[in-house]
């Protein structure tokens, strides 16, 4: 039995001149005959130096606890440690990554990894969701943290937005034509303040997206769950 899941975005925090909007998802508890487990739901998006996860490296990276509250937002640009070729897509520089202070990402990882800790709730499962995940943003973090031999936390999940929208434009009355992050912000009506291809704009544009799709779709955390995938899921779908 799963407990219902119901959206709501009622919560606002600014940062810098920024004016953020957050996603409140009730305490949700998927449960089964044996355990409990509550879900701490976490958006994210990465920029990258190009889209080839073996030779280009992320070079911005954008986090949101859907919970809101203090500290549900992190971001920051990353020290690729190659030169960026992409700017024009994405407007990050090498002289922005270069910047002092601008932390490369095995200096990243542990900030990281204790970011996520502190939102997850005690004894819980932490849903990372994002926009074309399985192809792009779980592959290319999957290859950065095993490029310093560390590996992501087994109760990490990952959710991909894409499949949600693929399944959304798929019933009779949709009229979702496209399933791009910018498509889906147009259907929605969605207007995130900020350069469009920067992690922290896409990653609130994503979670106002999430609450429509899980709204049009009735879902709750528990199909959100039940829809996501874990790092062995990648490793053992390439090795086919």
């Amino acid at each position: 039995m799963s407990a219902s899941c119901t959206v709501n975005v009622n919560k606002s925090e600014k940062s810098g001149t920024q004016k953020l909007q957050y996603c409140d998802i009730q305490p949700t508890i998927i449960k089964s005959k044996e355990f409990i487990h509550p879900v701490t739901v976490i958006t994210f998006d990465i920029e990258t130096t190009g889209f080839s996860r073996n030779l280009d490296r992320i070079v911005e990276i954008a986090f949101q606890d859907l919970s809101g509250g203090e500290n549900s937002t992190f971001q920051t640009l990353i020290d690729p440690q190659c030169y960026i070729t992409n700017s024009s897509i994405h407007g990050i520089t090498n002289n922005m990554v270069a910047s002092c202070g601008v932390p490369r990402m095995q200096e990243l990882i542990p900030i990281i990894l204790q970011f996520v800790k502190s939102r997850q709730k005690p004894g819980g499962y932490v849903l990372l969701v994002a926009h074309n995940a399985r192809t792009f943003d779980v592959p290319f973090l999957l290859h950065e943290f095993s490029r310093y031999s560390i590996d992501i936390p087994q109760d990490w999940l990952f959710l991909d937005t894409m499949t949600l929208a693929r399944q959304l434009m798929k019933l009779s009355d949709s009229k979702i034509t496209k399933i791009s992050l910018e498509a889906l912000c147009e259907y929605y009506g969605i207007e995130v303040d900020g350069e469009a291809h920067r992690a922290l704009p896409d990653v609130i544009s994503l979670s106002l997206i999430l609450q429509r799709l899980t709204f049009d779709l009735k879902l709750d955390v528990s199909d959100l769950v039940e829809r996501a995938f874990t790092p062995l899921d990648l490793i053992n779908k390439k090795k086919k």
